[in-house]
């Protein structure tokens, strides 16, 4: 029989720390965002042929899949969403200052993986 000790205990959040975990995933998510969107742009620049816009289309629907998968704002899982984040290059070690010094090192530990 497993123990309940085996689960990883889930890490608490302060309302300081709340706050800084919002702003680095709003930051994460706009810098996101914005190379989709540049991206996009720059595919419709280029867009000689009717069928030019399905491809942008199809771009934007495999990102809009990847951002909703990713982006999730439950703080059980947010150090691992962090990890993904800060691995990909969407945030970086100074977008967390503010959180518990153990946090960041769990986070960058994960993103090391």
């Amino acid at each position: 029989m497993n123990s309940i000790e085996q689960f990883r205990k889930e890490p608490a959040w302060t309302p300081a720390e709340k706050k800084t975990a919002r702003k680095a995933f709003d930051k994460a998510f706009e810098r996101h965002s914005a190379s989709i969107m540049a991206e996009a742009k720059r595919m419709m620049a280029n867009a000689k042929a009717p069928c030019d816009i399905w491809r942008v289309h199809d771009y934007l629907s495999k990102h809009r899949s990847t951002v909703d998968r990713i982006y999730d704002y439950r703080y059980s899982v947010l150090l691992n969403v962090f990890a993904r984040l800060l691995r990909e290059g969407w945030l970086t070690e100074a977008d967390l200052t503010g959180l518990q010094r153990e946090k960041i090192k769990d986070i960058v530990s994960l993103a090391n993986l």
